[in-house]
């Protein structure tokens, strides 16, 4: 390169510095990349409702079971853990503590730990209606494609009309789900006394046997947002009590935060 090039370009450098200092930029500010979004983070929110697509785990045993599902994964091609056989949770609390937004909670936590995941979820009454034998519609199909699906939420189970066939369906449904390890979380209304009036002995027995109970207590929050809204001169709704049973659980901040990272 001749001398008088690279002054050329050495006066171009000088201008643009310049015009920059000019506009109040520092022209030796390192550019720095964004962060990068979780690949599976970003294709997943699509199939997350709204609602939830910023839904924490935070409850201690849903933080503990996703640690525990995410340490125990088999690696991939690319050394990211896969989801293997494990535990279930049976999300158990009235209308509006939250089992839902902890199910979700549970997946976004998953992802954002790296964990190579194909999962579902569907309502029981949505299970239902999708499974009913229809002209043109392979119901088997379905229903097996549930059955082995890596990790699968059944949202609001117990809430949709009972019947011999719903009964026979969830007992289809479950044993497979069952007899595979594969894990599953449940979010009901019912105790299990109720559930299991409503959905049979054999699939409450064997729900027993495969989940780990966390009970959310505490008052309707849709309800209390509800009357805050209302009534901007409300008091902060109070926070949702909650108990859980199962293995120890570590503390819900810690397990939270090493996932979030």
């Amino acid at each position: 390169m001749r001398d008088h090039d690279a002054e050329r370009v050495g006066g171009i450098a000088r201008r643009l510095a310049h015009i920059l200092t000019s506009r109040g930029i520092d022209p030796n500010t390192q550019l720095t990349e964004p962060a990068e979004p979780v690949p599976a983070l970003q294709a997943a929110q699509a199939r997350i409702p709204a609602r939830y697509q910023q839904a924490v785990a935070d409850h201690p045993a849903v933080a503990d079971w996703v640690r525990e599902v995410a340490q125990s994964g088999r690696p991939g091609p690319k050394g990211a853990p896969g989801i293997a056989q494990g535990r279930s949770l049976l999300i158990v609390g009235t209308t509006g503590t939250g089992k839902t937004h902890q199910a979700y909670g549970a997946v976004r936590s998953l992802l954002l730990a790296g964990v190579r995941l194909r999962w579902k979820a569907i309502t029981a009454a949505d299970l239902y209606a999708e499974l009913r034998p229809r002209a043109g519609h392979d119901g088997e199909r379905e229903l097996l494609d549930l059955a082995r699906c890596p990790l699968l939420i059944i949202d609001d189970l117990g809430a949709a009309k009972s019947s011999e066939w719903t009964e026979e369906i969830t007992m289809r449904l479950i044993n497979r789900r069952y007899n595979q390890m594969l894990p599953t979380l449940v979010t009901t209304n019912l105790g299990m006394a109720d559930l299991r009036q409503h959905i049979g002995d054999r699939v409450a027995s064997r729900l027993t046997e495969m989940t780990d109970k966390v009970v959310l207590d505490g008052p309707d929050r849709r309800r209390a947002l509800a009357a805050k809204r209302r009534s901007p001169s409300a008091t902060a709704v109070p926070p949702t009590r909650t108990e859980h049973t199962g293995p120890a659980a570590f503390s819900a901040l810690t397990a939270a935060s090493r996932l979030a990272r």
